[in-house]
């Protein structure tokens, strides 16, 4: 089963670090998450490039991926939708 099958219709907390050397996305080990993004806080590109990384991450598409709240904080309220 795939990790994302496990996480169908769930919101997932994630701490974003901008400018990151490299883009990654780790847990944290206490059910959230810890995204590196290489882009910066500017015009949303931040959070474009954090949809992307959790949808590679859990194998959907990037308009399963949503914004539920913290737009423009670092931690994110991120909603997985199920097909």
């Amino acid at each position: 089963m795939s990790l994302f099958a496990r996480m169908r219709d769930r919101i997932i907390q994630v701490k974003v670090k901008p400018r990151a050397r490299m883009s990654a996305i780790e847990d944290a080990g206490d059910g959230t998450f810890v995204a590196y993004v290489k882009s910066g806080p500017i015009d949303g590109r931040a959070n474009e490039e954090l949809i992307e990384l959790v949808a590679r991450q859990f194998g959907c598409s990037k308009a399963a991926v949503s914004i539920k709240s913290g737009a423009s904080a670092r931690t994110k309220l991120l909603r997985i939708a199920g097909e």
